[in-house]
């Protein structure tokens, strides 16, 4: 009585589990190794991709320490290029791997999917069963025909059953258990790969602008190192007189800090912008501030400089608001800051980026420590591309309109404080 049910058991959940689930185990596993050999290789592209770049930036290291010339500015901004262009190349091949990683989980998705549905069954069918099967009371069963030996027979067959059902339902919280962590797992690599998008464009983007800096200086100096010459003089000349008026406006400017407004030195309250650090020039009265003292009417340098090639991301160093952004270039080339970025921390100090390619924050925006906020570049005024680094007491600093009289220029937009409260980076780093 009791065994006719348990045949009937095994006969359709082994037909459901063995043919279903086996084959869409068989199908994803064709699939998943497809998916990591396109991995691999793509991989083993990057690699050879990061080699090229690290030689590109070298070869960029070499120019810039050279003599400001036209052959060495022309020779920069096509390095540049060659090494944006293999950013483009690395950035093109996370993209395909993570939508390869992306097509796995789907599959994975699919094939847990699949397995719990046909549990579920085999499940329902299981539960059946006993029910049936407990429709005969054991009294029924003890006074039964059936000999001793049948009747533990399908006694064992009954117990192996509930058995049966128990394992079911542990494979299907774990099952569901795995779907829930594998789709988590996709919607990181669907975020991960918006991020590479977004990145892919802004590299273009560079590009583009890298591309056309050099056809516009082949324009200008009608390729001729006396042209060259000129232009850049010309350059410092505005650079120097845009410098003093913004002495001469932040001179007006009056700052005491009071105690315990300001974080402690050496507190680290401050992240690094960039992930890899080479300090060009200090805070202060350096040595190049000291032999450029018409570029700094011996206040000295405001912030620090930080080496980097265009186009490398620009983090944010602190939780806060953005105060403000800003191109300068806009209303004189070359002049200042050219492309920037103020963000309010909540420690009380602000922070400040110039000579960007790109922005990637907006006024009012809140941004988190280590948030990518933007692109490195060589906007303004720059001798190379670099990063330019100024830590300001936050309610010392504003963002303000400066009437300029250099000839050729406007009305800029930029931040202004009092020089004392321009503060050193590396005490808060």
């Amino acid at each position: 009585m009791l065994s006719k049910f348990y045949v009937k058991f095994l006969i359709l959940f082994f037909t459901l589990t063995t043919s279903l689930i086996v084959g869409g185990q068989y199908l994803s596993a064709a699939t998943t190794e497809d998916l990591q050999a396109k991995i691999t290789t793509q991989q083993a592209q990057i690699k050879q991709l990061d080699i090229e770049i690290a030689s590109y930036q070298k070869q960029l290291t070499q120019t810039g320490a050279q003599k400001a010339s036209l052959n060495k500015e022309l020779a920069t901004l096509e390095l540049t290029r060659k090494k944006l262009q293999a950013d483009i190349a690395v950035t093109q091949n996370k993209i395909s791997i993570t939508n390869s990683n992306i097509q796995n989980l789907n599959q994975g998705i699919k094939t847990t999917a699949e397995k719990i549905d046909d549990n579920q069954k085999a499940l329902g069918l299981s539960l059946r069963l006993v029910n049936e099967a407990e429709q005969s009371s054991l009294v029924e069963v003890m006074v039964s025909d059936q000999s001793t030996t049948e009747l533990w027979d399908n006694l064992a067959r009954y117990q192996s059953l509930g058995q049966q059902v128990d394992t079911l339902i542990s494979t299907l919280r774990q099952d569901k258990k795995q779907l829930e962590g594998t789709k988590i797992q996709k919607e990181a690599e669907k975020k991960t790969l918006t991020t590479l998008q977004s990145q892919l464009t802004d590299q273009k983007v560079i590009t583009d602008q890298t591309k056309q800096a050099k056809n516009t200086l082949l324009v200008e100096t009608k390729n001729k190192e006396s042209n060259y010459q000129t232009l850049l003089a010309d350059r410092l000349k505005k650079k120097q007189q845009v410098e003093s008026e913004m002495l001469a406006a932040e001179a007006a400017l009056h700052y005491t800090a009071t105690p315990g407004q300001l974080p402690h030195p050496g507190s680290g309250v401050l992240a690094w912008p960039l992930d890899k650090v080479v300090i060009t020039q200090g805070f202060g009265n350096t040595d190049f501030a000291k032999s450029n003292q018409a570029i700094y009417n011996g206040k000295g340098h405001n912030g620090i400089d930080l080496g980097t090639p265009t186009g490398t991301t620009l983090k944010s160093a602190v939780d806060g608001v953005v105060m403000g952004t800003g191109d300068t270039d806009l209303t004189c080339k070359g002049a200042s800051y050219g492309r920037w970025i103020l963000i309010g921390g909540d420690n009380g100090l602000a922070t400040l980026f110039g000579h960007l390619s790109v922005i990637k924050v907006t006024e009012g925006q809140r941004v988190a420590t280590g948030q990518m906020v933007g692109y490195t570049g060589s906007t303004g005024y720059a001798t190379g591309p670099h990063l330019h680094f100024s830590v300001v007491a936050k309610d010392a600093v504003q963002v303000g309109s400066l009437k300029s009289k250099v000839a050729g220029c406007g009305t800029y937009r930029l931040p202004l404080a009092a020089f004392s409260a321009y503060l050193n980076p590396l005490n808060y780093l």
